[in-house]
């Protein structure tokens, strides 16, 4: 069975390295080709081009955004030139409505399509602790279940519709940003009040919210340390985005969102984008009189 990554960032990356292990041939691709030669040191093999890299049995993809997908799959006619029998586990957070979008058009053209996206920063990736929200027809998931396994942690099996898998996560990184959201603003406050934000961070972390998110993020916060960012703030303000126009489809309201997406929007505007999602805390603090 020949196995093809695609998108080799910080996550896709980790990821390939960790299908390594399955003793299947990975075959890998991404737009620069550093991170395909480090693969290559590691026994994969560099596909030709995109055209290569899909002739696969299984392809793993992890794509930047909606964009970087529909450029390379669709306005490209890759998508059109494929053959089954492919299974393609796109990764990525990406929209709803391309989610479903994706799904027909595979369909159409006798390919299995299984959206894929994960929960967890590179330093989980690394550790292959992710967990794996999997949508996608049952057959193809359960194909490439032993691959997920290599990779994570959790597979959360969530039914045929790709997109489920793409609300969820939409869902799970609202939440996410919310909660910095909060203890930005909480931070800001304690601070007015002559209490430093690291005691609020160590109190709420070791009491009422512990776990990664608080405790994590809530001491970039206090230390005032956005560099180097795991997760950008100009990627979580387009998942923002994307929660937004996955809740307008459905006639959902969520004005928390639509509060957070205008202090990323500040941030991006101030050059901070590529700073970490805790520069929420920077952006509270500039907004405090």
């Amino acid at each position: 069975m020949q196995i093809a990554f695609v998108g080799l960032g910080n996550m896709g990356q980790a990821m390939a390295t960790h299908l390594l292990k399955s003793g299947h041939p990975l075959r890998v691709w991404n737009r620069s080709p550093g991170p395909v030669q480090a693969l290559v040191e590691k026994g994969a093999q560099a596909a030709d081009d995109l055209q290569h890299a899909f002739s696969a049995d299984i392809v793993f993809s992890m794509l930047a955004d909606d964009h970087a997908l529909r450029e390379l799959l669709l306005e490209s006619n890759l998508l059109e030139s494929l053959k089954g029998p492919l299974v393609h586990v796109n990764m990525a957070t990406i929209s709803v409505a391309l989610a479903d979008e994706l799904s027909a058009l595979h369909t159409a053209h006798g390919l299995a399509y299984i959206a894929a996206p994960v929960l967890g920063r590179p330093d989980v990736a690394a550790n292959a602790a992710l967990n794996i929200l999997a949508a996608g027809p049952a057959t193809a998931i359960e194909r490439v279940q032993p691959l997920f396994e290599l990779i994570g942690k959790r597979t959360w099996p969530l039914g045929e519709p790709a997109s489920r898998a793409n609300a969820l996560k939409l869902a799970v990184n609202f939440m996410l940003v919310s909660a910095i959201e909060s203890m930005a603003e909480a931070a800001v406050l304690t601070q007015a009040h002559g209490i430093e934000a690291a005691t609020l961070i160590d109190l709420i972390s070791n009491s009422v919210f512990p776990g990664p998110v608080y405790q994590g993020y809530g001491t970039l916060i206090a230390e005032n340390r956005y560099e180097p960012a795991a997760f950008k703030a100009s990627l979580g303000l387009k998942d923002v985005n994307l929660a937004l126009a996955a809740a307008a489809a459905v006639q959902v309201p969520l004005p928390m969102a639509e509060l957070v997406r205008e202090h990323l929007r500040d941030a991006v505007a101030h050059g901070e984008g590529d700073m970490d999602l805790a520069v929420l805390g920077q952006v509270a603090l500039r907004r405090a009189p």
